[in-house]
Parts: structure tokens; C-alpha cells; sequence
């Protein structure tokens, strides 16, 4: 795993010295070595910069940026499949250097052109200057494992692994995004394409940029979409054989690697199975990994270490205490770019450097909730989004909902779940898709609330649902946008924080165009996993009530992180940043203390409030 800074410099004020420095923010991601390549035009500057953590070959035959004729490459990820690409290349005459796949992506493009991004099996983010055409090429993957930003102004084009480096850039403008405010307040996180800065944008999944240097002309292509699997599905007799048959190829060529590889085991139907089909291949024990809380209503541990002594790897594991996740918390405004507000990053940031001590390689089982409909929230939505189908006159009951005040029953201590069903429902008839109404039926605030709040406009990212079931639906919006805008984020940047690499072995693209190609009745309740799992390991180690990897968060904020609120969601602090209405946050923290709810609201506002307060001189930032 690696960082990865691009700079297409017109004014050319950047030298060498400041884009070390720029480059330098990724040091964490890229501890071992360190490359840099100028390229000098007429119109203009071009650094290429990279950021070294090696995996594959870990020689200096590995070093980048890495030139092949008229092409130079920087490279974030791996290509896991590169020993048969490698192979079809010296077939059609290319000689190899080293043994990275970062030469095999290289001398691929320079065969098949764009379409060698078609080959790759993996994650990845790779930019490829072509002097020759004079362009660059600037590719995803597939589900969005590996970041990508970018920044395109009449001056420059920045495009990096991470925004720290563009928050180095002398003339980097840091007003923020109003939209993407809202964005982060419904979700607790930012919907790609969008950052907080008003300009970067995140490239989207399974895309590609094609920047002209001369013109200037950026032009954004998808070469890939889940959506095109979902038309066309099918099962076979024996259909569980061969997901077991791809799940076992995948999760073997993720164990590729020059250095110690572990997995990340929660206890769950997915790390489980990513854990015992990757010990059933190895020759010696695996390295398994999990974190435990001193709370027993927020612990798995027991259950990852019952797997793990069933399997037989070699397990560590980690009784988080409230002082790990107080010096924790300090660390996530520098851990994460932007405003980032899900809780588990915590357990994932202390599980990451618990790991490094022993691996520097780790295998993770996100995805499989996407892709084999695993969320309770799924089913509950369905069940939900019926009944409402069948409400009469739904748009006169949306204008009488809004004119008519809340029912007194509803406003007393003992309805306020209640009437938390009734906003909920009551935004729901805004929509008449399942897609946009699971969407809001998840926000952490309801539009009214961020109204009053940011006083600014409301802003909801629709989707397009796809052409298929209700329950497929809700998976593929959050598989493009939950999955690589939470759940990625926080694996890449907490396990990069510590200098390791992160792998998604269920979300090989092989798995999830299959996953994606069989009929919803196989994937309900991840049935067609447990299936498979349940030839490993007895099922009564594994088939329980899905509980998350959550902590107690807003009971800590109560009592010994209490100080945290008072700091930084202060009136003083509020009003200097001038992002929230502090009457209405004084509101929330009235109500956070007297009636003792579990919503996350004020530690979304907390978190927004310590990211600002890290990232950005609040007398520079504009609304």
C-alpha cells in the first residue's frame, strides 16, 4: 500500500522543496521509500510523487514513479492477479525489470491502453502520464477500496491518495462545501463525488479521469458498473460450489505477499470466513486479530476467540479501555481528511496498530453485507416501504404532516421514539422509491434539523434506484456509496495510519459479479455464506443476532469524555467557526444529557467540530 501526488503545475511556482514537503503527508502510507519525477514543459510543470510501502518485491527494482518509454506510473493498491497478466505480457515480447505489478499495470497499459484496467483483479488508484500524447490517465477500482482526489483550477491539477497534501498547497482554497455539510450531517460521512472543499471532488468507483494538459480538459469515463450484473442473473444446481470455488481462489491470491499477512477477525459471518478458508490453505497458523471492550454489551471477542481456537490460528486480541479511545479520539481529525464521524474507526485504529506489531499485511471481511444482503435494515425497510405504498393521498398527507404540529403525545419523555418514527416517516413521503426512503429513514439528521443548523440549503444526493428487486436495491446504493464512502474510508485510513495494508478479499470483482448474478432469494440473510462457512466451522459458533462493531460512545461523552463537548462544541467555538447554529446545538446537548438517547447527533457535530479545529484557520474559510 502506498500514496500516490500528482501536480500539473501552469503558474509554475511549486519546486521540488515544497512538493517534498506536500508528499511528506503521506509518509504513513509509504514509510519505505520515497520517489519523485519532474517533468518540464513550455505551458507548464508536471511532479509525480509517491510514497512507498512495500509488499511485492521488496528490493528497490520496486521504486516509483516507475518509466516505461514514454509512460511514467505512481501507484496506490495491488493487482493481485499480476503473475498471469505478467505472463500474458511476455508472450507479446515485454521483458520484466522486477516483480511488482506495478510494472505489469505499466507495460499493460502500454499494450492494451485504456482497457488493461479490465484485466486487474484488486485495489487500486494509479495515474499514468503519457508524454507522448500529452495526458494523464487516472484510474479507480472497481468498488472503491483505494482513494482517489483531485482538484482541477485554471492554474492546477492536483490529484492525491489523500487531501492532506493538497492542504499543503500554497494556493489551495478551503472554503467549504455547504452540500457536502449537509451531506456528512445526514450520514456522518461525505457522498462521493463531493468532499468538504468546494473544489475536490472524489473519483467515483469503477471510473477514470483523461486530462488533456494543453486544453485543460478533464473528461470523467465509467469502465465498470454493478448494475450491469444485476440484469442478468441466473443460478445453477450446484451454485454454492462455485461461490465457494471463487471465494477460495480470491481469498488465496490475497495472501500474496513478501511480508507477514494476518486477518482481522471479529466474530462475524464474514472475517470468519475470510479466516478459515485462508487457514485451510496455509502450511502454519494464521495471525487472526481482534479488539474487545471492558463493556460487555459492545464486546465479540469471545466469540472471534472461540473461532479462532477452533481454527487453530494465532490470535491476539485487545480489551479496549476508555483511555485507548480518548487518545484515539485526539488522533481521527489527523487520521481522516475529512469530516468522519463513524465511531468504529476507533476499534479499527487501535485493532490496525495491534496488528502492525506482527503483520504488515491484513485481511479484513468488509463487503459481504452488500453483496449477500446481509443488514437486518434491509429486510425491516422492505416490510416498512410496503405499508407505505399502501398510504392513501400521500402527497395531501406530506402538506398536512407539515402545516399540522406534532401530536402532544409525541413530546413527552416516554414517546420520543415515537416521534422519531413520525419525522421519519413523514420524510419518507417526500420519496416514492425504496432506494432514496431507506436513505432517509438512515440519516443521522432529519432536513428540518440541518436546516436549523447550518442554516443553509438542504442538500439529499439522490439515487437512481436499479431495475430490480427492493431488497437489491437498497444493496447496490449502498454499495456505491456507503461501502466505499464509510466503510473504505475507514479500513483504508486506519490501517494506512499504522503503516499497514488493508485487503478486501470479498470484494474481488469476480465475487461480486456473481454475487451480484444470482437471484435475491441465495443472497437473503447472507444464507448462501452461511452455507458455505458452515462447511468450516460449526454454526453454532457463528449464526447469532448480528450486533456490529460498535462502543459506547455516547455514554463515555457523558461521563469522562464529557470535556470533549464542552471544548468543542462550545459557544465560543461554536460561533468562531460559524458552520453550526449554537442555538440549536445547545438545544441537542440539553437534550443529549437529560434524556440519555443513543443517536449519534452530538458526536457527529463533535467530530465535524475537531476536524475543523485540526484542518482549517477558521479567519481563512469562507461560507
Amino acid at each position: 500500500m502506498c500514496g500516490l501526488l500528482g501536480v500539473v503545475d501552469y503558474k509554475k511556482n511549486i519546486n521540488t522543496s515544497l512538493f517534498k514537503e506536500m508528499l511528506d503527508s503521506l509518509k504513513h502510507r509509504g514509510p519505505d521509500d520515497e520517489g519523485l519525477e519532474v517533468f518540464s514543459l513550455d505551458s507548464c510543470s508536471i511532479f509525480l510523487g509517491h510514497r512507498r510501502l512495500s509488499i511485492i518485491d521488496i528490493s528497490s527494482n520496486g521504486h516509483q514513479p516507475m518509466l516505461y518509454e514514454h509512460l511514467a506510473i505512481i501507484y496506490n493498491g495491488e493487482v493481485y492477479n499480476f503473475k498471469d497478466i505478467r505472463q500474458e505480457l511476455i508472450l507479446n515480447g515485454y521483458s520484466f525489470d522486477s516483480n511488482t505489478d506495478t510494472e505489469v499495470i505499466l507495460k499493460s497499459y502500454h499494450l492494451w491502453g485504456t482497457h488493461c484496467v479490465d484485466k486487474f483483479r484488486g485495489m487500486f488508484a494509479f495515474a499514468i502520464y503519457n508524454a507522448k500524447q500529452q495526458e494523464i490517465k487516472i484510474f479507480r477500482d472497481r468498488a472503491g477500496v483505494k482513494p482517489l482526489y483531485y482538484s482541477l483550477t485554471d492554474d492546477a491539477l492536483i490529484f492525491s491518495s489523500e487531501l492532506k497534501p493538497l492542504l499543503n498547497y500554497p494556493d489551495f482554497n478551503k472554503d467549504i462545501d455547504f452540500e457536502a455539510v449537509s451531506s456528512y450531517l445526514q450520514f456522518g460521512y461525505i457522498h462521493a463525488p463531493k468532499t468538504i472543499f468546494k473544489n475536490v471532488q472524489k473519483l467515483l468507483p469503477g471510473h477514470y479521469l483523461k486530462y488533456d494538459i494543453a486544453s485543460k480538459n478533464l473528461v470523467k469515463e465509467c469502465y465498470w458498473n454493478i448494475n450491469d450484473f444485476y440484469e442478468n442473473q441466473v443460478a445453477t444446481d450446484n451454485v454454492v460450489d462455485e461461490l465457494e470455488s471463487i471465494i477460495t481462489e480470491a481469498f488465496n491470491l490475497r495472501m500474496i505477499a513478501d511480508v507477514p499477512v494476518g486477518v482481522f477477525l471479529s466474530g462475524g459471518i464474514d472475517s470468519s470466513l475470510v479466516a478459515a478458508i485462508v487457514q485451510k490453505n496455509s502450511k502454519i497458523p494464521i495471525n487472526t486479530f481482534t479488539i474487545g471492550f471492558e463493556d460487555k454489551r459492545f464486546d465479540e471477542s469471545n466469540y472471534a476467540k472461540d473461532i479462532a481456537e477452533y481454527l487453530g490460528t494465532n490470535h491476539t486480541e485487545l480489551i479496549c479501555k476508555k483511555e485507548d479511545v480518548l487518545a484515539t479520539i485526539k488522533k481521527l481529525s489527523k487520521i481522516f481528511d475529512e469530516p468522519f464521524a463513524d465511531s468504529s474507526a476507533i476499534p479499527t485504529v487501535l485493532v490496525s496498530e495491534l496488528a502492525k506489531k506482527q503483520v504488515s499485511v491484513v485481511l479484513s471481511g468488509d463487503g459481504g453485507d452488500e453483496l449477500f444482503c446481509g443488514y437486518p435494515s434491509y429486510a425491516l425497510m422492505e416490510k416498512r416501504f410496503q405499508l407505505l405504498s399502501k398510504v392513501p393521498f400521500r402527497k395531501k398527507l406530506k402538506k398536512l404532516s407539515n402545516v399540522l404540529p406534532v401530536p402532544t403525545f409525541m413530546q413527552n419523555k416516554v414517546n420520543k421514539k415515537l416521534y422519531k418514527k413520525f419525522i421519519k416517516f413523514k420524510n419518507m413521503l417526500d420519496h416514492d422509491d425504496i432506494v432514496n426512503s431507506f436513505k432517509v429513514t438512515n440519516s443521522v439528521f432529519s432536513k428540518d434539523e440541518i436546516k436549523n443548523l447550518i442554516q443553509a440549503d438542504y442538500y439529499f444526493s439522490k439515487d437512481t434506484p436499479a431495475t430490480t428487486s427492493n431488497l437489491e436495491k437498497m444493496m447496490i446504493s449502498d454499495f456505491k456509496g456507503y461501502l466505499p464512502d464509510d466503510l473504505m474510508v475507514k479500513i483504508d485510513r486506519s490501517t494506512m495510519s499504522a503503516s499497514l495494508e488493508g485487503r478486501e478479499p470479498l470484494l474481488d470483482n469476480k465475487i461480486i459479479e456473481f454475487a451480484a448474478s444470482l437471484p435475491i432469494s441465495y443472497k437473503k440473510d447472507k444464507e448462501i455464506l452461511k452455507n458455505i462457512l458452515g462447511r468450516y466451522i460449526p454454526k453454532d459458533l457463528f449464526l447469532r443476532k448480528k450486533q456490529g462493531f460498535g462502543i459506547p460512545i455516547n455514554y463515555w461523552l457523558r461521563e469522562d469524555l464529557k470535556y470533549l463537548l464542552d471544548q468543542y462544541l462550545s459557544e465560543d467555538l461554536i460561533k468562531e467557526y460559524n458552520i453550526f447554529n449554537y442555538n440549536y446545538v445547545s438545544k441537542l446537548l440539553e437534550l443529549f444529557y437529560a434524556e440519555k438517547n443513543d443517536d449519534n447527533k452530538v458526536w457527529v457535530l463533535l467530530m465535524f467540530q475537531m476536524w475543523f479545529s485540526e484542518n482549517i484557520d477558521s479567519n481563512k474559510c469562507s461560507r
